[in-house]
């Protein structure tokens, strides 16, 4: 039996929410747009939701459809170029997702994020409560990054929308995320380049190399992504437990095939066993890193080991200018990032009391709030 196929037979039955990315890619054409791609997704999607499935439905296609509607020539280069492109656009793309659904008596909202919405605890909490009432009341949430506000997210934070449709899917505890994408799957080669290039239909948890997989497969005219992206949206939904299936998203009725527990299509990335609970990948994979703390060698086998917490002893250099909460990268003595954590102390503080035992803690800084600078608990380690 083919893997895939045993591996999805295994799986599919015990999907019941799944997030469905598609790209600016899949959705544009010559004339920007296209209505028909738009009509056919909608179809396919409301026929899940029938099944029943809970889906979410992170869509591109603003910049590219006010790229269109502004008459340019190709993706504006520079940012407030994009954010208006965006502006005009989104009201097109979510006129026609409404049109389209509508027709299929599927109601749809439209959700836009930042990338603050998800690094605040209190908002990403909320966040995750509208989408619930809303998949609980049986409407398609549509998303999409908020790029008519937010330079951040236009130039690099969350990237693109596959690093977006990740964290998602994290977010409403998704069972599977499908990015469908311009390109059957992941390849050996990039077989745009390379004619003996060969699908790969299955990746085992921790088995993925972008550079393997993924190398040359840039981004479209139209898009910010690529396949490089794509493995890395796969790693962070796998980190927390979540399958992921990559698959062309342009051939008609590439849905049905993803959910037929009966058909082997595009590649499956299978999740680790010991998935991040939702807090750590929170620190993991959404939280920027404010600064950094560079730790010894016994530090870093006790962390990397141990499963120990962060001490004030093992700290050999700070960096950057953090408060106490925020998120830090924790460097090795190599300057390789191993971990990231919520820091107890500010880099200010943390300066004073480097290298130091955890009984000196209070009588060097007049307060202590923790022995550790990094509990375990808000500890992650990377790779």
């Amino acid at each position: 039996m083919d893997k895939q196929l045993a591996h999805k037979r295994a799986l599919l039955p015990r999907v019941r929410r799944a997030v469905v990315k598609v790209g600016s890619s899949i959705l544009s054409g010559p004339d920007g747009i296209d209505r028909q791609r738009i009509n056919s997704l909608a179809g396919e999607l409301a026929a899940l939701r029938a099944r029943p499935y809970e889906i979410v439905l992170v869509s591109s296609g603003a910049v590219a459809a006010g790229t269109t509607r502004l008459g340019l020539g190709e993706r504006p280069k520079t940012v407030p170029a994009r954010q208006a492109a965006a502006a005009v656009g989104q009201i097109r793309l979510m006129a026609l997702y409404d049109e389209c659904f509508g027709a299929l008596g599927q109601p749809v909202a439209q959700i836009l994020l930042t990338h603050d919405d998800l690094a605040n605890r209190r908002r990403y909490i909320n966040a995750r409560h509208t989408f619930e009432e809303l998949l609980r009341a049986g409407v398609l949430p549509i998303v999409n990054e908020n790029d008519t506000v937010a330079v951040e997210e236009v130039q690099f934070n969350f990237g693109d929308n596959d690093n977006l449709s990740a964290l998602v899917a994290t977010l409403v505890s998704a069972d599977l995320l499908v990015i469908l994408s311009d390109v059957e799957g992941l390849y050996t080669a990039d077989p745009r380049a390379d004619p003996t290039a060969a699908l790969v239909p299955l990746v085992d948890a921790g088995a993925v190399d972008t550079s393997a997989y993924a190398a040359g497969a840039a981004a479209g005219p139209l898009g910010k992504g690529g396949m490089a992206s794509k493995v890395h949206a796969a790693r962070k939904a796998n980190d927390a437990g979540i399958a992921c299936l990559i698959a062309d998203g342009r051939n008609a009725g590439v849905l049905p095939r993803v959910f037929d527990p009966a058909d082997s299509v595009g590649t499956l990335l299978l999740p680790k066993d010991d998935r991040l609970n939702r807090r750590k990948h929170w620190i993991a994979h959404t939280l920027k890193p404010s600064g950094s703390i560079t730790v010894d060698q016994g530090a870093y086998e006790a962390i990397m080991r141990g499963g120990r917490s962060l001490l004030p002893k093992g700290i050999t250099a700070v960096a950057g200018r953090f408060g106490a909460g925020e998120c830090v990268s924790c460097l090795s003595p190599a300057g390789t990032e191993f971990a990231r954590g919520l820091v107890n102390y500010s880099a200010a503080d943390l300066q004073r009391i480097k290298g130091l035992h955890s009984s000196a803690i209070e009588a060097t800084l007049q307060y202590k709030v923790s022995d550790e600078i990094i509990h375990r608990d808000d500890l992650v380690l990377l790779g």
